[in-house]
């Protein structure tokens, strides 16, 4: 077996990530065990090769075939008919079967006999020969690793083999490494190209193979292997435990390992001087710039330079772009391992000298050259993550303040710029471990020192995030605002940000009293608020009454949106937009932040803030399945990275999506997790999703009792709560349900409360529940011009859920009315739009509706059997569905004995005796109607 394969790799359930190419190899043989056959594996170093050849062994072996193996070993390249001896052992005491003639040259071939050489063409005729006969016993497969590594005679002879094997029982098939120089004639045989492994079976392995090693430094080892499974499984043990765990820093270039050295750095160490040296700068570079590499390291004909590095595959060179390339990573990583400190030392500072046009990656070189405490050094590093954060490099940003903070002589300094690179990695870049690592940093550099804005907020979100409250985390933000030495001037980077986390941990602690602090530091603000954080205020905190002011500049803002390029400041719109009904006006650059974060360039706090934004969006505007698809994504998001905190979210759009489908059970669960979950930790803003959730779950079920118990939670009827926007959501919800029940002041109330905030200001949709609100409250032939204005709001059909709601309302009055045809034109509607969506409940409703207004079609009661009224028929299709008595008569404006009466005539005619025979009475009556 080649000892640089990784045994680890194969578990007791198979190869990871490898079922595709171990299918294709088995069915390959399955043929070949009656028709014979060759088959040449290749792959780079490392790929796998020799766990694939052995699961197929292990099978092979299973099914009743006898295999035969041999491997290439460099020291006995020299040796004839070393491979052939190996393949052969097990057939040792079988040569007999032979003539005499092929028996005593095949027995001095393979160093069991003696005598003259034999004849080439004679010893490969002798094992075919041999392994036919042995294939009559049992089929054969023939496995040979490392192939190139084998003498020239052997691969001569099996080369022979290899194309004589049709219709026999014996199958042939080889591992070589790509690139690789062989003996061994090829042409014409089947190849099969082994692949790295692709991103989730590399997450995969290397969570089965180490799983202490945290998921930061596992996405970190997954880049640099791209895929190579030696890579996954050695990277992390040449790692120190801390390292492993995130507690300590991960080294720029990852150490190799012996395995990996023995692939690599064998091969650097043999290059000349100068070709070592030239790599060594490339490697640093990282660029592939050979004006670069050449300027740096001095020389004037660097292609030629690097000409030894080429011919032995490590690099390769475009003439064209004048770009060198490592034929993989880990060879870089080689050739910096095998360099002395002061080689890597006097490489940056060559770097340095010549990017002087390039400020960002001068300042990193110049930092990685210093030797020891340098200001001037930090300060432009500082300046290099102020760079990256603004294009929303989060993790380059962490990364540059941190060597900042190595390299400042005053403990404050360090403490302040490993404090920022703590909130940095906290907010945005999804490395939980490493800002709670560097945040204890700045403690211990400067334990005397007051908590600065950029540790305060990152300790208020990992405090979040790891089963703290939100009162302790806004406690502590507070107090640090309170208490900085910023002078409230609104230029001041880390109170800026600072502001922006504490609007967040007020909405999610849902509490009016919450908002106080931020209100009067914003009100100390000079010269002025920044225009994003006074839009937020607006229309984010308390939109029902200060939203409407806002909205000409968050216009603004949305109108150049495209111009930026910062994940954050799209976030931080979204944020300002959400009540508005805005989202949709960035959808496209919230898409590109997902599309980055799917790619690794984005950070996973923006990827998330994209997913939460999009979701909403989807689901207002009926793309019901991609919110769904969206919520996933964002669920093991949250799970990959440890983002505990954002999973109610996730959880929240699915409850929506699973009360508007009618999937009641699973929409209760979801939002009880949420309150379970929200209820200790003083998180009220979820416990307000979830209420949303759980009303609109219970009118879909009919249950308007409890959707009347869920909406006042939200916010007491005759009243929009202050500070919880998410009321305007549920308003319509709680007027519906108090109408359902009887409460026909509580509804009236909300109405006037809805109808005299700003929600029909701030956008059509909220508008539309405005107006149905109105409508639902207004008796008699008012109600209907009431209907009539909200129906006729602009841009209605892009919000299909709402609007076919309050076309069912509307079309529900118009039949009590007696106004038939313009009810069924407004049912029919609804339903058509409720299908469409797959909101099942609704469309049940609106059926029902349609065959109570005796309307003839593929919707409606037709002549049949069976005789019932509309109104009958109405009834026995609500108690199908599992309402009782009560619900019905909440439903249709009826007393419950009303409904007791008609069941108790319905159930004759249908020829049943008990509702839960209904449901199939009724489609019974359905299949009638259609013949």
């Amino acid at each position: 077996m080649n000892e640089l394969d990784p045994r680890t790799s194969h578990d007791s359930t198979g190869l990871i990530g490898r079922d595709r190419d171990l299918k294709f190899v088995q069915s390959f043989f399955n043929d070949s065990a009656v028709h014979g056959g060759a088959l040449l594996l290749s792959g780079e170093a490392g790929v796998g090769k020799t766990a694939l050849l052995d699961a197929v062994a292990s099978a092979a072996i299973q099914e009743g075939t006898r295999v035969l193996r041999a491997g290439g070993v460099q020291f006995e390249a020299d040796i004839s008919y070393a491979g052939l001896n190996q393949l052969l052992v097990p057939l040792f005491d079988t040569f007999d079967v032979l003539d005499p003639v092929h028996r005593d040259a095949l027995r001095v071939a393979v160093g069991i006999g003696g005598g003259p050489s034999p004849d080439r063409l004679l010893t490969s005729t002798a094992v075919l020969l041999l392994l036919r006969e042995a294939a009559t016993r049992a089929p054969l497969l023939l496995i040979v690793d490392d192939l190139p590594w084998l003498d020239r005679a052997t691969t001569a002879v099996l080369g022979f083999v290899a194309r004589r094997l049709v219709g026999s029982r014996i199958g042939f098939l080889s591992a070589s490494r790509v690139g690789s120089d062989s003996f061994f004639e090829s042409s014409g045989l089947t190849e099969h190209r082994l692949q790295p492994l692709d991103a989730r079976a590399s997450a995969q392995l290397l969570a089965h193979t180490h799983p202490d090693v945290s998921p930061a430094v596992r996405r970190r080892v997954a880049a640099e292997a791209r895929g190579n499974p030696l890579a996954l499984v050695e990277l992390p043990a040449a790692l120190t435990g801390e390292q492993r765990r995130a507690l300590a820093a991960v080294p720029t270039v990852l150490p190799l390992g012996e395995r990996l050295q023995a692939l690599y750095a064998s091969r650097v160490a043999a290059l000349p001087r100068q070709a070592r040296e030239l790599l060594l700068i490339a490697a640093l570079d990282g660029t592939g710039d050979l004006a670069v590499i050449e300027a740096a390291g001095g020389v004037r004909a660097v292609v030629d330079e690097l000409g030894p590095a080429e011919r032995e595959r490590l690099v390769s060179i475009s003439g064209l772009t004048r770009r060198l390339s490592f034929r993989h990573p880990l060879i870089g990583s080689a050739v910096v391992e095998e360099a002395t400190t002061a080689d890597r030392r006097r490489a940056h500072q060559a770097l340095a000298d010549v990017l002087t046009d390039q400020p960002e990656r001068r300042a990193w070189h110049l930092g990685e050259a210093a030797s020891g405490p340098d200001e001037a050094v930090a300060a432009l590093l500082e300046q290099t993550a102020r760079h990256r954060i603004r294009r929303g490099d989060a993790l380059g940003a962490v990364a540059a303040l941190t060597r900042a903070a190595g390299l400042s002589p005053a403990a404050a300094d360090e403490s302040r710029r490993l404090a920022e690179a703590a909130y940095i990695g906290a907010d945005a870049g999804g490395e939980l471990e490493d800002a709670s690592r560097l945040l204890a940093g700045a403690r211990l550099v400067h334990p005397t020192g007051q908590d600065s804005l950029h540790a305060a907020a990152a300790a208020a979100f990992l405090l979040i995030n790891r089963d703290g409250d939100i009162g302790t985390a806004h406690r502590l933000l507070v107090g640090a605002i309170e208490a900085g030495d910023h002078g409230y001037d609104a230029a001041n980077t880390a109170l800026g940000e600072a502001l922006h986390t504490l609007v967040l941990l007020c909405s999610f602690g849902g509490d009016p009293q919450l908002w106080e602090p931020l209100f009067r530091a914003v009100d100390r603000l000079t010269p002025e608020v920044p225009e994003l954080l006074w839009v937020t205020i607006r229309t984010f905190a308390d939109p029902a009454r200060t939203g409407a002011e806002g909205l000409p500049r968050l216009g603004e803002l949305l109108a150049a949106i495209e111009e930026t390029s910062d994940p954050a400041w799209v976030m931080r719109i979204g944020t300002a937009s959400l009540y508005p009904d805005r989202l949709s006006d960035l959808r496209d650059a919230s898409r590109r932040v997902v599309e980055q974060g799917r790619a690794g360039t984005a950070p996973v706090r923006r990827h998330l803030g994209a997913l939460m934004d999009l979701g909403l969006d989807y689901y207002h505007h009926g793309r019901w399945d991609e919110a769904a698809e969206l919520a996933r994504e964002g669920l093991a998001l949250c799970a990959e990275h440890e983002y505990r905190f954002f999973t109610w979210y996730f959880h929240y759009v699915h409850a929506l999506l699973a009360a508007a489908r009618g999937d009641t059970e699973a929409s209760t669960a979801l939002s009880e997790e949420i309150v379970a979950w929200a209820n200790p930790r003083g998180v009220r803003g979820a416990g307000s999703f979830a209420s949303h959730a759980r009303a609109l779950a219970a009118i879909g079920s009919g249950d308007f009792e409890t959707a009347f118990r869920h909406a006042s939670t939200l916010s007491a009827p005759g009243t929009l709560a202050p500070y919880v926007p998410h009321a305007m959501w549920g308003a319509m919800d709680l007027v519906e349900a108090a109408v359902r029940t009887g409460r026909d002041a509580e509804a009236a109330a909300h109405a006037a409360a809805m109808s005299d905030s700003a929600m029909a200001a701030l956008s059509p949709r909220l508008e539309l529940l405005v107006r149905a609100g109105e409508a639902l409250t207004t008796p008699g032939d008012d109600a209907i011009a009431s209907f009539e204005r909200a129906l006729s709001l602009p841009g209605l059909e892009q919000w299909p859920f709402d609007a076919a709601r309050v076309r069912l309302f509307h079309g529900e009055r118009l039949r009590r009315m007696r106004a038939t045809t313009e009810a069924r034109e407004q049912l029919a509607r609804a339903m058509e739009s409720f299908e469409q969506l797959g909101a099942t409940p609704w469309a049940a409703r609106a059926k029902a509706e349609l065959r109570a207004s005796g309307q003839i079609g593929p919707a409606a009661a037709k002549p049949g059997p069976v005789s019932l009224t509309a109104q009958e028929l109405q009834i026995a299709t609500l108690a199908a569905t599992g309402l009782t008595n009560k619900q019905i008569a909440e439903r249709m404006f009826l007393s419950h004995r009303t409904v007791s009466t008609h069941l108790y005539q319905i159930f004759p005619k249908l020829g049943i005796t008990s509702r839960a025979a209904l449901r199939d009475a009724l489609a019974a009556l359905d299949a009638d109607d259609e013949r």
